[in-house]
């Protein structure tokens, strides 16, 4: 399993907000932002129209735990956030993963 850090600073989210690209699915929004060094940091964000904390909490388990199962195939250095939507509450880690699996590959991240 590869290693990757945590995004905690806003200034770090607006950068793959602004200069990053984005990929939208109905579950899953995802800014990738290409560094030229550091490693793979992500973020994880979700609104307060998903839900009360405890639904939020649950679709950012389930996006990090996606993400975690294919960390080992990321290359390069990337900033990526993931941005939860209100159908993601439905869906399990397994499902998330084959969406955020596209779209990370789309970005160029995943091989």
């Amino acid at each position: 399993m590869a290693k990757y850090a945590v995004i905690k600073q806003n200034y770090e989210f607006r950068r793959a907000y602004g200069r990053g690209k984005s990929f939208v699915s109905p579950y899953l929004i995802t800014y990738c932002f290409k560094k030229k060094y550091g490693g793979i940091q992500i973020g994880v964000t979700s609104g307060k129209k998903i839900g009360k904390a405890v639904v939020r909490n649950r679709c950012r388990r389930v996006i990090r735990e996606a993400f975690r199962s294919m960390s080992a195939e990321t290359r390069g250095s990337w900033d990526i956030v993931f941005v939860a939507r209100t159908a993601t509450r439905y869906k399990k880690s397994t499902e998330i993963a084959v969406i955020m699996k596209k779209q990370l590959r789309e970005a160029g991240v995943i091989s």
